[in-house]
C-alpha cells in the first residue's frame, strides 16, 4: 500500500485538519521538492508505512508552491518550521514534530497511542 497522501493547498484545509483533529490524529508533512534530505525522508515514510500500523489522514505541503501555509502552520501550532518536517495534530495540537532523518514512523505511532 502506498502512501496515503493528501495534498494540502489552501489556508482552510489547516484549520479543518485541525478541527478534524479532535476526532483523529493527523499527520501534515513538509517537503522541499529541491531538497535531497527532504526526498529521502519522503520516501523514508513512503516505504515505511504500510508496515507502521499507522492509518491516519497525511497531509502533503509542497513548501515551494505553498510556502505561506507552511508559516500557518508554524503559528497556529506553536513549531518551529523546518524541512522536511512530520507533524503530528492531535485534538487540535501539535503533540509530535520531527525533521530531517530524524522521522520516524515508529515514533509517530508511539506518540499517539501515549
Amino acid at each position: 500500500m502506498s502512501t496515503p497522501w493528501l495534498p494540502l493547498t489552501q489556508s482552510d484545509e489547516i484549520t479543518k485538519l485541525a478541527q478534524a483533529s479532535h476526532e483523529q490524529p493527523v499527520l501534515i508533512f513538509k517537503h522541499s521538492t529541491t531538497c535531497s534530505i527532504s526526498a529521502a525522508a519522503k520516501g523514508k515514510i513512503e516505504r515505511q508505512w504500510a508496515d507502521s500500523g499507522l492509518t491516519l489522514p497525511i497531509y502533503y505541503l509542497d513548501l515551494l508552491r505553498f510556502r505561506p501555509l507552511s508559516a500557518q502552520i508554524a503559528e497556529q501550532f506553536g513549531v518551529t518550521h523546518q524541512s522536511p518536517q512530520l507533524l503530528l495534530i492531535q485534538a487540535g495540537e501539535c503533540t509530535y514534530d520531527a525533521s530531517h532523518m530524524g522521522i520516524r514512523l515508529a515514533d509517530v505511532k508511539q506518540a499517539v497511542q501515549g
